[in-house]
């Protein structure tokens, strides 16, 4: 195995340390939580960037680099939704699209082809990892201020008002970029 599908495998294990982190109290594991999920995107970006500089690419990676994509985002979602911070009626919008996506990848690899994804796609990952960059910095600023007595219910009220409006901005490229990868593999569908 080489090392970009190793960092792929890496994206899964973080992604368990990272849930197991966000679900706990205190600033400390929220910072963790931030951290590993930093390491983990990393390893997004240098598994793809390996395998296309060292000649690397395998059908292992390209299929499993955008479920270990999903599998982060998707937890930290829905992480989100059990800390009141994100609506559940958008996370299941952006899951019912990567379930949709997912099986088309998995629907073509029974017909012995490997669909990568598409660059929707990653302007997709780019903005849900950006709106996730800011809920765990509106997690740790919430953690200080309050340590501080110094959190409000104003600032409480600005900061969710970003987090809606990201998620919306999110929403709306997650399920056009699903909309055009259906499109882009429109032959596939019908061929059955």
């Amino acid at each position: 195995m080489n090392l970009p599908n190793k960092l792929t495998i890496s994206r899964f294990i973080l992604t368990f340390v990272f849930v197991f982190l966000i679900s706990q109290n205190g600033l400390v594991p929220v910072v963790a939580a931030a951290i590993v999920f930093i390491l983990a995107s990393l390893t997004d970006y240098y598994d793809g960037y390996l395998a296309k500089k060292y000649n690397m690419v395998s059908d292992f990676g390209r299929l499993m680099d955008p479920i270990a994509d999903k599998f982060l985002i998707l937890a930290a979602f829905l992480a989100f939704v059990r800390m009141h911070l994100v609506d559940d009626w958008m996370v299941v919008l952006i899951l019912g699209r990567e379930i949709v996506v997912t099986g088309l990848r998995v629907f073509a690899l029974t017909k012995g082809k490997v669909l990568a994804a598409e660059k929707a796609g990653k302007h997709k990952t780019i903005s849900q990892i950006v709106a996730i960059f800011s809920i765990l910095g509106f997690i740790v600023f919430r953690e200080v201020l309050t340590s501080l007595s110094q959190w409000s219910g104003q600032i409480e009220m600005w900061w969710r008002t970003g987090i809606q409006v990201l998620m919306l901005i999110t929403l709306v490229l997650t399920l056009t970029s699903g909309i055009y990868y259906l499109w882009n593999n429109r032959k596939l569908i019908y061929a059955q």
